[in-house]
């Protein structure tokens, strides 16, 4: 049963995360459309694409940032709490911290729910959206504006296959500068080139533009040309789709589907793909980590104030940003535990809030 005091806190908690975001989203796409103005005036962007793209970027920014906005709002409100010496007072009438910390932990429960959704059912069509966007329309004189792994594709389809794609729009279902190589005994015995490949769902087959297709023969090789030509491949649709574009589309049931398929495959992008999977379960545990650690940080009254609680809690937040960014890249480009490194952050700062509570018990 909530109390007043468990009712108004848990306002003010969600309140404030609320405001908080309401506040730095905007200031998001903001810089967004600053950045990128110019290339949507050259391509000329249809506004309707443009406000798809902003709603894409409102959920993919805040689902990205949230643990920083969640962290900074308790941080706001909890300080605000010590300053009016609330705090003292609650304490003081006989609830112990810990009792205090319960409508925290609701609040706590509430958000990581929420982003459990999210990322389960509205993130990864949002994630499809935001880069759909990028590749189809942020590219000028012919330069990527993204670059590395999610522009070109190289990916081994089979034992004897290898594929290559420049980029994909998922929305026509078009890859770019595609090529498939084959070999027989470390040999190459044909190559097909295309400018374009598109995905023809109903007919559950390919269509290539600017065919050819080069056998290589033991008296000289043959060449064949066409404008246009149809053909079913062994390769699947998401094989075209760059690594990480493709583990943030998919929901969690089509992810580990995709992964199973990779392990057997025998992907070098495994990793990749795991410390996306990781992170749909990691980061609303963040939520409760994060949640102690503030109310810890700024419930005590302090010299320097609000400021000061601020100043701590921003170096906290950004210092689990920077090891959850680190332990990630490291996971994905080494042989490093993609497990250990999703969920490194978590266990460090999970001690550390432990810690901390301890402390603020006291």
């Amino acid at each position: 049963m909530l109390t007043i005091i468990d009712k108004y806190i848990l306002k003010r908690y969600l309140a404030t995360f609320s405001a908080m975001l309401l506040m730095f989203v905007p200031i998001g796409i903001i810089i967004d459309v600053s950045e990128k103005i110019n290339f949507m005036i050259e391509n000329k962007v249809p506004f309707l694409d443009i406000a798809v793209y902003y709603y894409n970027f409102t959920i993919y920014f805040a689902n990205n940032l949230f643990p920083i906005f969640l962290f900074l709002s308790i941080i706001w409100f909890t300080s605000k709490l010590a300053n009016n010496t609330e705090i003292i007072a609650i304490l003081s009438s006989g609830i112990s911290f810990t009792r205090f910390l319960r409508p925290f932990i609701i609040g706590a429960t509430i958000v990581s729910l929420f982003v459990l959704f999210l990322g389960f059912s509205i993130v990864p069509a949002a994630n499809e959206g935001f880069n759909n966007f990028r590749y189809t329309y942020l590219r000028t004189g012919g330069k990527e504006i993204m670059r590395g792994d999610n522009t070109d594709v190289y990916r081994q389809v089979n034992d004897n296959e290898f594929l290559y794609v420049n980029s994909f729009n998922t929305e026509s279902q078009v890859a770019f500068n595609f090529a498939l190589e084959r070999f027989e005994k470390d040999k190459l015995v044909s190559k097909i080139t295309a400018s374009r490949i598109k995905w023809n769902p109903k007919e559950r087959d390919y269509t290539m533009y600017d065919y050819t297709k080069r056998t290589v023969g033991p008296l000289g090789d043959k060449i064949e040309k066409s404008p246009e030509k149809k053909a079913k491949f062994s390769f699947e649709l998401e094989d075209l789709t760059p690594v990480v574009y493709i583990a943030e589309t998919l929901r969690l049931d089509k992810l580990y589907s995709f992964i199973d398929k990779e392990k057997k495959r025998g992907s070098s992008n495994i990793n990749v793909y795991m410390v996306v999977f990781y992170k749909k379960f990691s980061v609303p545990i963040s939520a409760f980590i994060l949640t102690i650690i503030a109310v810890s940080v700024s419930s005590m009254k302090r010299r320097g104030g609000m400021g000061m609680n601020l100043t701590i809690g921003i170096s906290i937040a950004f210092a689990f940003v920077f090891f959850d960014k680190v332990f990630g890249v490291l996971a994905e480009k080494s042989t490093f535990s993609p497990f250990l490194a999703v969920w490194f952050p978590n266990i460090v700062f999970g001690i550390l809030g432990i810690f901390l509570l301890r402390n603020a018990k006291r």
